[in-house]
């Protein structure tokens, strides 16, 4: 019998519907067990978001500041596991807090030293310093990273910003203005992860995992678009200065810097990323051994 633990936070639903679809060649098993871990949060995030509360999640979300969380099950934490699958979300270029708080605790290092773990990521389409940053993570309590199946939105990005901060604020998953397309992950994507699950299947019962994620990859599981790339970089460097300028802040003042950074992400992204676009595809053709080298890296596992 395998044993196949699988530990998400989905605020919205939509991870936990990518990961039903993923994980369902694995449950139709009888020679797999399969357990579920919804990370759970002493104090819930509310979906959809009230806009206070998704600003004032920013600097904890990307400086990984861990909250309080609920513990798992003891029947959970006594099991021994084959395959840990990570279901995550982005927050701030940052895997979500829960995500963080759960990495952050005893129960990681219990569930996922010596394990081969498997991420997958729901996002808008910046993810990878996201999985940068959970990597390492993994690293530090000693899990081993096998595979990783990152789905995004796929339109348009300054589309997809309407789109989803609607989403996020309505919990309305609709077309904007009765035009643009929904957001999200589309569900003819979310029904055909289950291609992933059945490639999953057969590496859990060779227990080799070398040349999984070049499987993955071919399945299209990781999509690299090198200017988001970039952009995730650069908002990363800002994210910081910012973050770290909203926690040394009184109480009194954190409000007003949380609107300061209200309008400046507004400004980054309305007037500043599509003048980087523009540079960034003036530049391709000077860098196009790079962006490539880059793809090969961040759709990789190392």
């Amino acid at each position: 019998m395998k044993r196949v633990l699988v530990i998400y936070y989905s605020q919205s639903g939509q991870l936990k519907r990518v990961l039903d679809q993923l994980v369902s060649p694995l449950v139709q098993d009888e020679a797999i067990d399969v357990t579920w871990y919804d990370i759970e949060m002493e104090k819930p995030y509310a979906f959809p978001w009230k806009k206070a509360a998704f600003f004032d999640a920013f600097p904890e979300s990307f400086k990984q500041i861990e909250q309080p969380l609920i513990a798992p099950s003891e029947a959970i934490l006594g099991a021994t596991y084959d395959l840990v699958i990570l279901g995550y979300q982005v927050w701030y270029l940052t895997p979500s807090i829960p995500i963080n708080s759960f990495m952050k605790s005893d129960y990681a290092k219990q569930l996922l030293a010596n394990t081969p773990v498997v991420t997958v990521s729901g996002s808008r389409n910046m993810w990878i310093m996201a999985q940068e940053k959970l990597k390492k993570q993994i690293q530090a309590v000693s899990g081993i990273l096998v595979g990783n199946i990152a789905l995004v939105d796929r339109n348009i990005n300054l589309v997809s910003v309407i789109t989803i901060v609607d989403w996020m604020f309505s919990g309305k998953q609709r077309k904007v203005y009765g035009i643009l397309p929904k957001p999200g992950i589309t569900p003819e994507e979310i029904l055909a992860s289950k291609r992933f699950g059945d490639t999953i299947r057969k590496y859990l019962y060779s227990t080799n995992y070398q040349g999984l994620q070049e499987e993955l990859i071919q399945q299209d599981a990781v999509e690299v678009r090198h200017f988001l790339v970039s952009m995730d970089r650069k908002a990363n460097r800002l994210f910081g200065i910012w973050s770290s300028l909203i926690l040394k802040s009184s109480p009194q003042r954190r409000p007003f810097l949380l609107k300061c950074f209200n309008v400046y992400l507004f400004v980054a992204i309305w007037l500043i990323s599509p003048i980087v676009h523009l540079i960034h595809i003036l530049l391709y053709p000077l860098k196009y051994k790079k962006i490539q080298r880059d793809k090969v890296y961040f759709q990789g596992i190392k």
